[in-house]
């Protein structure tokens, strides 16, 4: 069955850095694009970036353009998100996302900016 899981997450400060990974099983994945979704406390789920099966083409929300930084490896099966000068207002919930006929989440991975 398909599965993913996130890691990666944890404490950091104000301009620090992290990356994120989400590991994928149970499908093809090079055939389909994958996605990084963020929650935090009280907000509604939001796309935070999204990459092509072949990694080409690559899109991101405004509110992390030029900060964040997503890419893939098709031989490891796994999706990235490196994320770079990080402010409190990035803290939430990161899950990855495939749609595959209907869409499948991982289970989340949490990521707080904080001095």
């Amino acid at each position: 069955q398909v599965q993913l899981v996130e890691s990666g997450g944890g404490l950091v400060q104000p301009g620090g850095s992290l990356r994120l990974s989400c590991a994928a099983s149970g499908f093809t994945f090079s055939s389909y694009p994958m996605n990084w979704y963020r929650q935090a406390p009280g907000k509604e789920r939001e796309v935070v970036a999204t990459i092509s099966s072949g990694g080409y083409r690559t899109n991101y929300a405004d509110s992390v353009k030029g900060r964040f930084i997503i890419s893939r490896d098709n031989v490891k099966n796994t999706v990235y998100l490196q994320m770079n000068s990080l402010k409190p207002e990035d803290t939430a919930v990161y899950y990855c996302k495939a749609r595959i006929q209907v869409d499948y989440w991982g289970q989340g991975t949490q990521v707080t900016v904080s001095s």
